[in-house]
């Protein structure tokens, strides 16, 4: 298997993580920070709302088992891709929508899924966003919900397609 990755900010990256987890498939997924302009930023930076970083998870997953088209699906499906200021009650800029594109093909997919949700009536505001650096998150946020033996509390699956 030659794994591929993939990149996904959909709020606070405890909930998005722990749903991309149990997705057949999946081999891992990294809570970290995507987008800024700050080399290695910390949790505390990040909350700030200076560094201009999201909250990202990186999904490493088995092309073989699952596609990104499905996984760019299974993400517009966890989170609310149609609230523009966060996500639930996490408000700010780090905790916006958006899907890091590594390849013209990603950028591709994720801009039909979009406009097929928008053919279904959901104001979708999800930015598309070439990936760039991706800084992986202090340990204390990895697994939080596994670690926490919790469920997320903004994060649930909804069909949407």
């Amino acid at each position: 298997m030659e794994a591929k990755k993939a990149y996904f900010a959909g709020g606070c990256f405890w909930g998005v993580e722990h749903l991309f987890q149990g997705k057949p498939g999946v081999v891992e997924a990294v809570s970290g920070y995507m987008g800024g302009k700050m080399e290695n930023p910390t949790y505390e930076q990040v909350c700030s709302k200076t560094t201009g970083h999201l909250e990202t998870v990186e999904v490493t997953y088995d092309p073989e088992q699952i596609s990104y088209e499905e996984l760019a699906r299974y993400f517009f499906e966890i989170h609310d891709p149609t609230q523009a200021d966060g996500q639930g009650p996490d408000i700010g800029p780090q905790y916006l929508s958006a899907v890091f594109y590594s390849t013209a093909e990603e950028r591709e997919i994720a801009e039909k899924l979009i406009e097929i949700l928008k053919g279904k009536g959901y104001p979708v505001i999800t930015k598309l966003v070439p990936a760039d650096k991706f800084w992986e998150a202090e340990d204390y946020h990895q697994d939080y919900y596994i670690r926490k033996n919790q469920q997320p509390y903004c994060h649930r699956y909804q069909s949407r397609f």
